[in-house]
């Protein structure tokens, strides 16, 4: 009867499967440091081949910045941060909005954007008392 009730079930996707607590903006600058490096190796290449695959890989770490900035948007920041910081929902939007120019472009310089918007959320999710907390790589 149950596999009868979970046959129209939609699945779910999450961060993790319970509420970790573990946050941290480095996901997402390392998946758009990914991107950077793939697309200075793209234009470094005369191989096709190689730029085929490297641009299948640049799109797919694009997708995971995306994922990572939205689950630290929704799941880690609450209404609280975004009074004590009102650029944040600028910055999230865009960060997103920038991983997905970095899926469109081999411009380094939009990677670059990209990393920059990055670290501007960072610095703000650092400043937080539960960033403080739930942070794995704080700054220098």
């Amino acid at each position: 009867m149950l596999q009868r009730l979970m046959n129209n079930a939609t699945p779910a996707h999450a961060h993790c499967d319970l509420f970790c607590g573990v946050y941290d903006p480095a996901q997402a600058k390392i998946e758009a440091l990914s991107c950077l490096k793939t697309i200075q190796k793209y234009h470094d290449s005369d191989d096709e081949h190689f730029k085929t695959r490297a641009i299948i890989i640049k799109e797919r770490q694009a997708e995971e910045v995306k994922h990572h900035l939205m689950v630290l948007w929704a799941d880690f920041f609450t209404k609280d941060h975004f009074e004590q910081f009102p650029n944040l929902h600028q910055l999230f939007w865009e960060g997103v909005k920038g991983a997905g120019d970095v899926k469109k472009s081999l411009d380094a310089a939009v990677a670059e954007k990209l990393l920059k918007t990055i670290d501007e959320i960072a610095d703000i999710f650092w400043q937080t008392d539960k960033g403080k907390q739930m942070g794995v790589y704080p700054p220098k």
